[in-house]
Formats: C-alpha cells, sequence, structure tokens
C-alpha cells in the first residue's frame, strides 16, 4: 500500500525521469519497506503479544498507519524537488485532513 500511494504521489507531481525509473526505484524501496513494517510487528508479538493479543494488535495497526503516513510523506512528498503542479509537492488527491 505505501508503495503504491508513493508511485501515485510521484506520477501526480512528476518526480522522476520515467515512470520505468520510478518503477524500478520503487522495486527497490519495497523490500525496504516492508522489512521496516515487519520487524515492528514481530517485536510486538514477541513482547506484548504473549499476554495481551488486543494491545498487541491494536499497537501493530497504529504503528503500520504511522509509519506508512511518514513514509508516505517522507518519500513520496520531496520537498527538494519543486513542481508547478502539485503546489507545496502535496498531491492534489491528498486529503487535507492529514498533514504532510
Amino acid at each position: 500500500m505505501t508503495t503504491t500511494v508513493i508511485g501515485r504521489a510521484w506520477a501526480a507531481c512528476d518526480v522522476g525521469g520515467s515512470a520505468a525509473a520510478n518503477g524500478m526505484a520503487l522495486l527497490f524501496l519495497l523490500p525496504l519497506i516492508w522489512v521496516a513494517v515487519a520487524v515492528p510487528w514481530v517485536v510486538l508479538h514477541g513482547t506484548v503479544g504473549r499476554r495481551h493479543h488486543t494491545a498487541a494488535l491494536t499497537a501493530g495497526f497504529v504503528l503500520t498507519l504511522w509509519l506508512s503516513w511518514f513514509l508516505v510523506t517522507w518519500l513520496g512528498m520531496p520537498d527538494s524537488y519543486p513542481d508547478p503542479l502539485c503546489p507545496d509537492n502535496v498531491p492534489p488527491w491528498w486529503p487535507s485532513f492529514l498533514p504532510s
């Protein structure tokens, strides 16, 4: 999901040289993002999940949402790439209630 949103943000703001280059960058980032999301789940399952399954699931869900938001706003909306299509480097479809 995170890589899809990053790709859509890059496409909407015309980031990068071509779709093929952006796709290769996302293919490279995919395993790194997967590990970044999987490690907290393993730690939560091994520590909190032994006694409090619901708390571990809730914490994992909240952590995954936060990490996804962080990665999309950090990688998907680069501040150093000015573009007239996206004011303030925020895609037009990005919800206004979510900070970028």
